[in-house]
């Protein structure tokens, strides 16, 4: 398998992953209902925002979620906001590859959940997924696009791109100072009303 397939399989297996989850949530219409007003709203920032090249408000939606809600939440939330997002900014081949990517910043978000629960915590992995996010982006379209999947074509793709990776990053900190406490807040109290604990009373 050459690498471009390889990287155009693992993002569309990383999509599917994504929408199963979204489909089987673990605690039924409730949680499912947050995760996709979650999306929405994160969909809603991202074309807020999208007059400031680079700027993109799913990734900390996405992080928080995550942390806040679990990894099935986190792994769901990135590929709603993705699909309603580009509703507005435009569908596309680099639709499937931002759902896989903020899947897995959902993930990052609930595997990393004391760090992304704090403001400066959830600030530096935000800034930290700022560059992943753009860089995998650019191996992605070096994949479908060409020329090649290549180190030399990618440092160059990721050159060029630095500005949006550095804007994506500075983005992410500010609203992990800003609104990210309060969010993980918010989410957390949430989860505890939602979350359904079955008992077995003992036999008589």
């Amino acid at each position: 398998m050459s690498p471009a397939t390889t990287v155009i399989v693992v993002v569309l297996a990383l999509v599917a992953l994504g929408l199963v989850a979204l489909e089987r949530g673990g605690s039924g219409p409730k949680e499912l209902a947050l995760v996709a007003t979650l999306g929405a709203v994160a969909a809603a920032g991202r074309v807020l925002f999208a007059p400031i090249p680079g700027v993109q408000p799913v990734t900390l939606v996405c992080l928080v979620t995550g942390a806040a809600l679990g990894p099935r939440a986190g792994l769901a939330v990135g590929p709603v906001a993705a699909l309603i997002s580009n509703t507005f900014l435009g569908q596309g081949a680099w639709t499937p590859p931002q759902m896989a990517l903020w899947a897995l910043a959902g993930l990052t978000g609930a595997a990393l959940g004391p760090l992304c629960r704090t403001g400066w915590g959830l600030a530096g992995v935000g800034a930290v997924w700022g560059f992943l996010f753009g860089w995998a982006m650019n191996l992605w379209s070096l994949a479908v696009f060409g020329p090649e999947v290549s180190w030399a074509a990618f440092t160059l793709s990721s050159g060029r791109s630095l500005p949006f990776e550095i804007s994506h990053a500075a983005g992410n900190v500010v609203l992990a100072l800003t609104i990210g406490p309060a969010l993980v807040r918010l989410l957390t109290r949430y989860r505890m009303r939602i979350r359904v604990v079955h008992r077995t009373e003992p036999a008589l």
